[in-house]
């Protein structure tokens, strides 16, 4: 239900629902993950969040729609806190809370800027947004930002988070390394894909009358940017 939610909903309840309730949701699961699951759930929930991971990249890579392919990306990071809090390690649950963090700020960022080629474009589909680097080439940049994070690109916050969940999984059993190697490969191919299709090639003929990005745009976009920027300097401010 989690895609279709995030695709019916106006920009401001998709941008509510990836940055605050998911987060709500995974806090909930730390808080009941201890008490409220035996031992023998964990592993078939693990390995249901972890395959997860990789069906909804599969889905992600043959998605036309911009706005449900981040909402497929955002179930699939999602399935790796999911799998880090059940095992309830120091480092397991502090991996997933940097990642909610971080995908917070990522996943609502992407949703801001799929409103915006669509407010322009009036079509979600990714073949009618191409070459909009000519028509908004400030907001390119912050494009290329959002898909660099959301593939989790050294040194921000993202790696951290998945690196100490990977690490965490592994540690736990060997093999859900290659899941979770699968699924980030995966990510980082659909989100150079989103980037380069929306980004390059020639304007439509209905996209050449675009209007350049206003001020209140930009400010929405560093305000997502800046704490990104801010916490990937200095990770002790999540703490």
């Amino acid at each position: 239900w989690l895609p279709k939610a995030h695709v019916e909903a106006p920009i401001a309840g998709s941008m509510v629902l990836a940055a605050v309730l998911l987060k709500l949701g995974g806090y909930g699961i730390i808080r009941m993950a201890p008490t409220n699951i035996s031992t023998t759930l964990i592993y078939p929930m693990i390995a249901m969040a972890t395959w997860g991971v990789i069906m909804t990249g599969l889905t992600c890579l043959r998605k036309t729609d911009l706005k449900a392919l981040i909402a497929y990306s955002s179930v699939g990071h999602m399935g790796l806190v999911a799998s880090a809090t059940l095992i309830q390690t120091p480092w397991s649950t502090s991996g997933a809370v940097i990642l909610m963090i971080a995908h917070g700020l990522t996943s609502s960022m992407l949703f801001c800027l799929a409103n915006m080629l669509y407010e322009r474009t009036n079509t979600r589909m990714l073949i009618a947004m191409r070459g909009m680097h000519k028509a908004m080439p400030l907001m390119t940049s912050y494009w290329l930002i959002a898909s660099l994070t959301n593939l989790a690109l050294p040194p921000t916050i993202n790696l951290i988070g998945e690196i100490q969940i990977m690490t965490t999984l592994f540690n736990w059993s060997p093999l859900t390394i290659m899941m979770t190697a699968t699924g980030a490969t995966i990510t980082a191919i659909y989100s150079l894909q989103m980037f380069m299709t929306t980004q390059q090639g020639h304007l439509t003929k209905d996209s050449k009358e675009t209007y350049p990005a206003q001020t209140r745009e930009l400010l929405i976009m560093l305000l997502h940017a800046l704490p990104i920027l801010l916490l990937t300097l200095n990770l002790e401010l999540i703490y």
